[in-house]
């Protein structure tokens, strides 16, 4: 059970709420679920069972596993930890944003109401309820809303451009240190202390889905805002861009190519029965996934009802989601307070897990690879405090005046869709080609008692890696330089430090090849043979032990 909470905890989180639903309205409403369905069964699961079962069958983190299965492969998992490292350094900041507009939430009036406030300007033009048809002969073309200044003016303070880092706000500082301090506290020891904390940062997050989901169907205008997010426009299917977003999304919320799922299962006992845990929670993923967008549009909807105007105007996605559009609907309610915190409350639960089931399968993946040092005394606690301390002074820069600038070149490089893309094409082509398919079955069976369905084996074989393969060399051929709100393009080293946190942890794997290529003794045939042969430490299967 524990296992199964830690991975809902961590793949179910933050893009689930603010990035599946608007991809689905933006892609031909009810028909982008063909694409997204196709991709779920074609890669998710497939890859989904793949890591969790060879964690679950090696009792090893995601380095350590890699190199037992084919060592030629290590460096995924060296290449992976990298990106699960940058993706804390950066994921953390959203919830030191969440944690700021949740202390905000307890006031007489929401700070993002109203323009009596000292940050506003103006031009600020408060949007009052029932303005009706009558809202374009008020608001001028240059006026600004209450809670975008709240957002850009108070939590961010933000510059004209990325060479204007300006000052750290020692507000946000100090809601990421409180979030550092939480995270810390969640893994310090280890996957035990973990498995109790994922009973409540997994479960109430449903708990706030489902009232906000009940309060959001109640408002006037909920029902148009359902229409618009499940519309469906057959003609989007013809975009290629569609299933571009389809197969990204799968890959994000699904946490596939990164470690993370490797190392819960690596804690798992042997007979467990992870192809039955594997449907159930990428059945999970998706149902709560299809749900929020009934929760968040419900609410869009109530907002363009009560400004008089269209939905699209009103749909964001991502940070501007969560922090303007929401924030504006919550103001317009009544009890704003109340849903207010309840909203943040499920944020900062949705980003939390993931954040700390991230760390601890990069504690794993250290830990496994020296285990007579780390598992003596402290030691591992102390490590934990190193990376956490160390990250936490990474991110001060994300909480600079023009801290956000720094936080898009992470979100948008650090966890690339094309190096995800990559790793999924290795890993499916080493377990279904060098390790061979048949033997992977055969563990899996030793494991539960029976084979998963043969479809899975033919999709690793042959289905997941073409589709990757040509889903990521669409990606180079449309891939597009970052662009700040899509208008103001970074320096050339901003662009030069965005491809380091993509390059620093995919070349890792053609530069393991190299490297392990060139150190190992024999011909080169020698060689390739000894490094694509599992470990003699691995179980045996029932097959084997029957022919010894």
């Amino acid at each position: 059970m524990e296992f199964v909470l830690a991975v809902a905890g961590h793949i179910v989180g933050l893009g689930n709420v603010w990035r599946f639903p608007y991809l689905c309205y933006k892609n031909g409403g009810g028909v982008f679920f063909i694409p997204y369905v196709l991709f779920l069964f074609t890669c998710g699961i497939p890859l989904f069972l793949l890591e969790t079962s060879l964690g679950q069958f090696t009792s090893q983190g995601s380095i350590t596993c890699w190199r037992k299965i084919c060592p030629l492969f290590e460096g995924m998992g060296y290449g992976s930890q990298v990106v699960v490292l940058y993706s804390s350094i950066y994921y953390i900041i959203i919830l030191a944003w969440a944690f700021f507009y949740l202390f905000s939430s307890f006031s007489t009036e929401l700070p993002w109401a109203s323009c009596r406030n000292s940050w506003n300007t103006e031009t600020c033009v408060e949007f009052d309820r029932n303005i009706g048809s009558h809202l374009n002969l008020t608001i001028g073309a240059n006026s600004t809303s209450p809670v975008r200044e709240f957002w850009e003016r108070r939590v961010l303070n933000l510059t004209g451009d990325i060479n204007q880092l300006g000052s750290i706000r020692w507000e946000l500082a100090l809601c990421l240190l409180l979030s550092w301090i939480i995270c810390y506290f969640c893994i310090w020891k280890g996957v035990k202390s973990t498995g109790k904390v994922v009973y409540f940062t997994a479960t109430f997050p449903y708990v706030m889905l489902v009232v906000l989901l009940i309060r959001g169907l109640t408002l006037p205008g909920a029902m148009d805002g359902i229409k618009f997010y499940l519309y469906p426009d057959p003609a989007r299917l013809a975009d290629p861009q569609v299933w571009m977003d389809a197969g990204t999304q799968i890959f994000y919320s699904y946490a596939i190519c990164i470690g993370c799922l490797m190392a819960l299962g690596s804690y798992n006992k042997y007979d467990n029965n992870c192809y039955k845990d594997c449907v159930y929670l990428c059945l999970l993923n998706s149902g709560t996934s299809f749900v929020a967008g009934f929760a968040i549009f419900s609410v869009l909807g109530f907002m363009a009802f009560e400004q008089g105007t269209n939905i699209a105007s009103v749909a964001e996605s991502g940070p501007g989601l969560a922090f303007i559009a929401y924030p504006r609907a919550v103001a317009m309610m009544p009890f704003p307070q109340l849903w207010a915190v309840f909203f943040f409350v499920m944020i900062i639960l949705l980003g939390l897990d993931s954040e700390f089931v991230g760390l601890e399968a990069l504690m794993t993946a250290i830990s496994d690879m020296y285990p007579e040092f780390f598992q003596i005394g402290h030691r591992r606690k102390q490590l934990l405090l190193v990376i956490c301390v160390g990250s936490f002074f990474i991110g001060l820069v994300m909480v600079t005046d023009g801290g956000l600038y720094i936080f898009q070149l992470f979100d948008y490089y650090a966890c690339s869709g094309m190096t995800l893309l990559l790793f999924a094409v290795l890993q499916s082509v080493c377990v279904g080609w060098v390790y061979g398919a048949e033997l992977f079955y055969d563990n899996i069976e030793d494991m539960i008692g029976y084979r998963p369905w043969p479809l899975i084996k033919y999709c690793l074989k042959y289905v997941t890696p073409v589709v990757c393969a040509a889903t990521f060399v669409f990606s180079i051929v449309k891939h597009t330089p970052l662009k700040f709100n899509n208008t103001f393009e970074y320096p050339w080293w901003g662009y030069a430090i965005g491809w380091w946190f993509t390059l620093s942890s995919t070349l890792l794997v053609p530069l393991w090849m190299l490297y392990i290529l060139c150190v190992t003794p024999g011909s080169l045939r020698q060689r390739i043979s000894t490094l694509c042969t599992p470990s003699e430490h691995l179980p045996l299967s029932k097959v084997h032990k029957s022919s010894l």
